[in-house]
């Protein structure tokens, strides 16, 4: 009876993994070069690659991948294409690299992935760690009573983030990167006007209120250097609620210096957090946590996004985590933030 050692099992099959990217977002031609030397280097067999297409933006060809045996799987494009692929990719245990490329880099970012040295966030995928991340699931009803469950790994929301969203330039996005987005609030504020949801995160109580944006985050970092939300952590299985609801032109100055000053400059001083701690609260922008909530638009139906792509618009929204759903591989030594 041949055991593990014996040579009549035959060599033990190589591995290979599989390269996912936006063709648009990407120089494809040094990217495949840099997949392909470091996985001869680990003695891997040559990858496989996938372009992403307007139909599919990532999520069917990971699957493919996935399916065709790919032990791991690399991922190149804008937090778009990042997100289909993490849709795809949540509860396969095949892990999943994160090539900082495009305008947002969001889930890099968040990562704190060295974003000027792709070759050492590449060669990751064969000798470095892994660890386990949190995807969020965002469920939406439309108003025509249809239904649509949509992945997410940094944050979703509805309101007048999407809006902005909505309303950004592609060409000017692809032509200035995130700073595109400060166009597309100028021409949503305009309109913005608040709107009256009636949300409950699983544990507590019914609200109702008027809001401008209800978002629901996996992580806090925005582009800038901006913390959205400085103590939301990627790995705890929690969402991170944050609803904004201004009172005039004063109330998004509140907004505005929680965003960039409180959150992004004093929490990081010792001297800092004391002077928030003394600071009168406002309730410009209000934070909470979960592993759950649902959140029901009162007159209409409103815009919704997810990780910067809009969704549609929606009445309803549930909004889900699961914990450690996606395995991420990592440069080697390199800790996720806390």
């Amino acid at each position: 009876m041949a055991t593990a050692s014996d040579p009549s099992n035959g060599p033990e099959p190589r591995r290979h993994a599989a390269l996912v990217y936006n063709p648009i977002k990407v120089e494809q031609r040094s990217l495949r070069a840099m997949v392909e030397r470091a996985s001869a280097d680990a003695g891997w067999d040559a990858p496989a690659f996938f372009e992403t297409t307007p139909e599919d933006l990532g999520d069917g060809v990971a699957r493919q991948a996935v399916d065709g045996g790919a032990d791991a799987v690399l991922v190149a494009g804008g937090d778009g294409t990042v997100r289909a692929v993490s849709e795809a990719m949540a509860g396969t245990g095949v892990p999943l690299t994160i090539v900082p490329s495009g305008t947002g880099n969001l889930l890099a970012r968040n990562l704190r992935l060295p974003m000027e040295d792709r070759e050492r966030v590449i060669r990751g995928t064969f000798e470095g760690d892994r660890a386990a991340i949190d995807v969020g699931y965002a469920g939406m009803r439309r108003a025509d009573g249809s239904y649509e469950e949509r992945a997410f790994v940094v944050m979703g929301g509805m309101g007048l983030d999407a809006a902005m969203i909505a309303n950004t330039s592609p060409q000017l996005k692809k032509t200035v990167g995130w700073v595109a987005y400060v166009d597309g609030a100028a021409r949503s504020l305009v309109n913005a006007r608040p709107f009256r949801v009636v949300y409950q995160i699983v544990g507590h109580r019914l609200h109702s209120t008027r809001v401008q944006s209800i978002l629901f985050a996996n992580c806090g970092s925005l582009p800038a250097g901006l913390e959205l939300i400085p103590e939301a952590s990627i790995a705890d299985g929690q969402l991170d609620i944050v609803i904004f609801q201004p009172k005039g032109p004063l109330g998004w100055i509140f907004v505005w210096r929680r965003v960039a000053w409180d959150n992004s400059v004093l929490r990081r001083f010792r001297g800092g957090r004391r002077i928030l701690a003394l600071r009168t609260k406002d309730s410009s922008v209000l934070y909470s946590r979960g592993t759950a909530v649902e959140v029901g638009a009162a007159e209409g139906a409103h815009p919704v996004q997810l990780d910067g792509d809009e969704f549609g618009e929606a009445v309803h929204i549930t909004v889900r985590v699961d914990p450690g759903a996606l395995t991420i591989a990592l440069p080697k030594g390199h800790r996720l933030p806390r």
